[in-house]
């Protein structure tokens, strides 16, 4: 795999690249690459939130669960937005694409969560890391309305309504695990 040129199609992703979004949409040869960049984003969002935890005192069990959690649900989380996009799009807003349409240029879309890497820094971080999964949800917008061929506004709608359920499934499992990380950590501080 070319990395070079897999950095570059993330920045011409991030530049919210229509033409970039239609070349993708198209090309079948494309589906692991953009799950490579799927992976690279939630490696570089977990490594951010692994430091950072360590950084603000969650301990290392902690930050480890952190860290594995955020990997497996970015990639987790991309599989259950593409095929709900998918389905809500086509069924709600009667678009045109196929759920390998959609898992290429959502893969493609989450490239600016690259910047959750900074998550490790405190306070400001958070804020970066912020912007960059803002900065996909728009990405977002675009690749659906570009495989689907809807219009903005239903694009809109249907990226929202499958970020929401996403963002929930991924709270309660977060929420599940953020106790078991607590009891983790408290475990670790009493045996050492």
């Amino acid at each position: 795999m070319d990395f070079a040129l897999i950095f570059n199609r993330m920045i011409r992703a991030a530049k919210l690249d229509v033409a970039f979004y239609n070349e993708v949409e198209a090309d079948t040869s494309l589906n692991q690459e953009a799950l490579m960049v799927v992976i690279i984003t939630a490696v570089a969002s977990g490594v951010g939130s692994f430091i950072g935890g360590i950084l603000l005192g969650q301990g290392i069990g902690g930050a480890l669960i952190g860290l594995v959690f955020g990997i497996v649900m970015g990639i987790v989380g991309y599989y259950i937005w593409a095929y709900l996009t998918q389905f809500i799009g086509t069924r709600l807003f009667q678009g045109t694409g196929d759920v390998g349409e959609l898992l290429r240029t959502l893969g493609y879309a989450t490239a600016p969560q690259i910047l959750g890497i900074f998550a490790l820094i405190p306070c400001a971080g958070s804020l970066v890391a912020l912007v960059g999964a803002l900065w996909s949800l728009v990405a977002g917008v675009v690749a659906v309305r570009e495989a689907l061929d809807l219009d903005t506004g239903k694009a809109v709608l249907t990226v929202v309504v499958g970020w929401l359920v996403v963002f929930v499934i991924t709270a309660i499992i977060g929420g599940a695990l953020g106790l078991g990380a607590a009891g983790l950590g408290a475990l670790t501080e009493t045996m050492g």
